[in-house]
């Protein structure tokens, strides 16, 4: 296990996960095909660079010039503020840069070692039911964590992924710890998303002290990691990959 607040880095890979566009799927109901692009950046991409590719990317998908697309990268060490963002909840301002997100929830941190994927796809394609994309959203998640063994849940009034800490001690409730592994923050304009989901593999944990994540002091942050997982990025690429392939975001739901 890498001890919490590790700052070792692995050397630059050369990613295995296909970089080619997915293949196509067809809707046999309405014989319409569509195509969902994967990327993979290497290295550590600006938040300012990424949210700009984002938004040209989903107006053009709303046009119908360009595929959806999954984005999978890093940011250097970074923290964004959501619509909901609480100044307070910025506790160190200066530790690292910060940016307004424009994407719904509050603060959160971006850094080497946390999987990005940056989810743009068309929900006129998946019936336009905002509260039900997000929920398959965070199924996507949880089903990528279950890849690894790991039991990923939802809890009413948190955002994002949560796993249960048994390897720690009781709340003095008598309850079990819990930490978050797994952040979603999502948009839409004209029914196409952007921002998406983050994954914590193996980042610095401590450079999550400068915020309150979400608003939520109660509880902690984990990374896969920090769960004594012997888990690389590639690794997690390959599992959103393939719990994508089975999930309901892939499934044919076109309406026309």
């Amino acid at each position: 296990m890498v001890p919490r607040g590790s700052t070792g880095r692995r050397p630059a890979r050369l990613c295995r996960l296909p970089r080619a566009t997915a293949p196509a799927r067809t809707c046999r109901k309405h014989m319409r095909t569509r195509v969902v692009t994967w990327t993979i950046t290497d290295g550590l991409t600006p938040y300012p660079d990424a949210l700009a590719a984002m938004e040209a990317r989903a107006a053009a998908i709303r046009n119908g010039t360009a595929d959806e697309q999954i984005w999978l990268l890093e940011h250097p060490p970074l923290y964004t503020a959501g619509t909901s963002a609480d100044p307070a909840d910025l506790t160190d301002p200066d530790r690292f840069p910060v940016y307004d997100a424009g994407r719904g929830g509050q603060y959160t941190y971006h850094g080497p070692g946390q999987r990005v994927a940056y989810v743009m796809l068309d929900l006129t394609k998946r019936g336009r039911d905002v509260r039900q994309f997000v929920a398959q959203v965070e199924d996507w998640v949880i089903d990528t964590l279950a890849e690894f063994n790991v039991k990923g849940e939802r809890r009413a009034g948190r955002v994002g992924v949560w796993v249960v800490r048994h390897d720690k001690p009781l709340n003095p409730d008598g309850t079990p710890q819990e930490d978050k592994i797994a952040a979603i923050g999502l948009r839409l304009r004209r029914w196409v998303s952007f921002h998406g989901l983050s994954i914590n593999v193996e980042p610095d944990l401590s450079h999550f002290d400068g915020i309150i994540p979400c608003g939520i002091r109660e509880h902690g942050v984990t990374s896969l990691v920090d769960l004594g997982l012997p888990v690389t990025m590639d690794d997690v690429d390959a599992a959103l990959r393939k719990t994508f392939d089975r999930s309901a975001l892939e499934a044919c739901q076109t309406r026309i």
